[in-house]
């Protein structure tokens, strides 16, 4: 199970974050603090999975952006590589391709998403990350599937605020 994902710039600034499990506030900041510190301080040679507080934690940059996901560890499911209850494994090499999709799908949205395009758009960017995980589980990796609401909503907004124009 997804515990949490993070988007963090090069700068240790966490421009996104969706939590699956509770955690107060402090556990959070204090939690977000050391994985941070920890995937950039990592060269790009070493392995992009690490071991954190009973979390299994796969990280991949792109561009000025670290993608970052916390999953069960070891600990807290009793084997290396659980299965979820969908039928998907949680496994570091499954969760670097969801990451790849949720880029992709970002890109796709945001012609070229940067760091910016998160900051600015950021319920957009919140939106897409859950029609692809619901309750710390993959859902959906389709892009046309995830992003199909979000252009019907952008349509609707587009034809009230047409509607409110014409009266006005």
């Amino acid at each position: 199970m997804i515990r949490f994902i993070l988007f963090v710039n090069k700068q240790g600034q966490t421009r996104l974050s969706s939590y699956y499990t509770w955690m107060s506030i402090p556990e959070r900041v204090a939690l977000e603090a050391e994985i941070i510190r920890k995937c950039l301080s990592r060269s790009e040679l070493q392995c992009q999975f690490i071991e954190y507080r009973g979390h299994k934690v796969i990280y991949r940059r792109y561009a000025s952006l670290f993608f970052i996901v916390g999953v069960e560890g070891d600990d807290a499911t009793g084997s290396a590589h659980s299965v979820s209850t969908n039928g998907g494994c949680e496994n570091e090499l499954a969760i670097l391709e969801f990451i790849h999709a949720l880029v992709e799908t970002l890109d796709k949205y945001f012609e070229s998403v940067c760091e910016l395009d998160i900051m600015f758009n950021l319920e957009k960017a919140h939106f897409i990350v859950d029609e692809m995980v619901i309750n710390g589980h993959i859902v959906d990796a389709n892009k046309t599937n995830i992003l199909k609401p979000i252009h019907l909503m952008e349509k609707a907004s587009a034809s009230e605020e047409s509607i409110f124009s014409r009266r006005g």
